[in-house]
């Protein structure tokens, strides 16, 4: 394989994500730095404009705007955050603990380790995962596109569920009150295969739904 870096990230980040480009950047894992490695529009790091290759460590806050998008990387998750979102992060200078997304969408990939996400709705306790989370003042979305989660509603803690998942099997939404249940199952939407595989790439891996021939994961569009 003769791809050259600059040719693997382009295509990742074009959203080209052949299984060739895949597998090359996830065998280079020095390939990409930590920080914003794509941004279009409106994108803020702690209420000023960001700059690509600028790192978001602990502490920081990601926010995008109407026509607003963030590709980037933290260690070895990596996020890609939609349009009127915002984000804020937790944890020590090395490690990211947790993230409290309040409004807006993210779909998100963790390496090994434990994190917390905190909506309005719920918490979410995630590892090894990859997911999609929708979130507004009353309720959520939340798929667990691959992994195992831990989910607590807020409005009533005793309905926690433990969610493991192959390929999006687990979508819900989760209320912030609801007379007759909080957590109700969805259907898939409004992320994909090959979005999913673009982040697993960026952290040197690929995403544990394709097979050794790649042929298995891609689904056309977004579900």
């Amino acid at each position: 394989m003769n791809l050259n870096r600059r040719d693997v990230l382009q295509g990742v980040l074009a959203g080209g994500v052949s299984l060739q480009i895949s597998r090359a950047l996830a065998a280079d894992q020095s390939a990409v730095k930590a920080g914003l490695v794509k941004m279009n529009g409106d994108v803020q790091i702690n209420g000023k404009k960001a700059r690509l290759g600028q790192t978001v460590a602990p502490g920081d806050t990601v926010a995008t705007g109407p026509q607003g998008e963030a590709v980037y990387v933290m260690g070895k998750d990596a996020y890609l955050l939609r349009s009127n979102s915002t984000i804020s992060y937790s944890g020590n200078n090395l490690v990211t603990t947790g993230l409290r997304l309040l409004t807006g969408k993210v779909l998100a990939v963790f390496g090994t380790g434990k994190k917390r996400i905190e909506t309005a709705s719920a918490t979410i306790g995630i590892r090894g995962t990859g997911c999609y989370i929708e979130s507004e003042p009353d309720k959520i979305y939340f798929c667990l596109c691959y992994g195992a989660a831990d989910v607590v509603p807020t409005g009533d803690p005793s309905q926690a569920r433990e969610l493991t998942s192959n390929h999006h099997d687990q979508p819900y939404y989760i209320a912030l009150a609801d007379p007759q249940a909080l957590i109700r199952p969805a259907d898939p939407a409004n992320h994909d295969d090959l979005e999913l595989t673009m982040l697993e790439a960026l952290v040197g891996r690929l995403p544990p739904f394709l097979d050794a021939q790649g042929s298995s994961g891609y689904r056309s569009g977004r579900y």
